[in-house]
């Protein structure tokens, strides 16, 4: 995509964007450097993307494709990792300190994925992460991956793949289901 279509897209949806040949941003928290935190960018079919999302640019390499020459399903599954760990580290939640400093980190208990749509080498994805819900000692993520229409400037992203995924705090030595520390929770809210 060149930088002219990214720069639309930007103006589109208030969003900063970086292009994928650009490398990644030097720091993943600043908005103005990379993260893309989500201003109205719908996905054709679908109004899950929605005001205080957060988005992390992916581009599809020939390690991301199957025999078939598409995106490997269990992939989405690192994208939306990804996606969650900037997210996270863009509200100031670095999972490895949080683990020095509380003794606890985040696993995931349950993922539900839907594949719509296929992604191929080159393909360039906006991968979103959204709070759904927060519990004592758990969250709900909803994520999908977004097809930026390259060819077509003025087109909305395509929904590849849309997903839930549930992460628990545990006890990082003991691996026991534990509260989240308040100071988390405040920042995600």
């Amino acid at each position: 995509m060149t930088q002219s279509k990214l720069n639309a897209l930007s103006h589109d949806t208030g969003a900063t964007v970086r292009n994928a040949e650009q490398g990644p941003p030097h720091s993943m928290g600043c908005p103005s450097e990379g993260i893309v935190p989500l201003g109205g960018c719908p996905a054709r079919g679908s109004d899950a993307v929605a005001q205080g999302g957060f988005t992390f640019p992916i581009r599809i390499y020939w390690e991301d494709t199957d025999a078939g020459g598409v995106v490997f399903y269990a992939n989405y599954l690192k994208f939306f990792e990804r996606a969650r760990t900037e997210w996270l580290r863009s509200l100031g939640i670095a999972q490895h300190s949080l683990r020095e400093q509380t003794g606890g980190i985040f696993v995931v208990t349950s993922a539900q994925l839907e594949y719509l749509r296929p992604a191929r080498l080159d393909d360039q994805l906006l991968v979103t992460a959204k709070l759904q819900s927060a519990g004592r000692a758990s969250l709900t993520i909803t994520q999908q991956a977004l097809l930026l229409n390259t060819d077509d400037q003025s087109s909305e992203p395509t929904l590849l793949c849309a997903g839930s995924i549930r992460i628990g705090w545990v006890d990082g030595s003991t691996m026991r289901p534990a509260r989240i520390p308040n100071r988390i929770l405040e920042q995600l809210s």
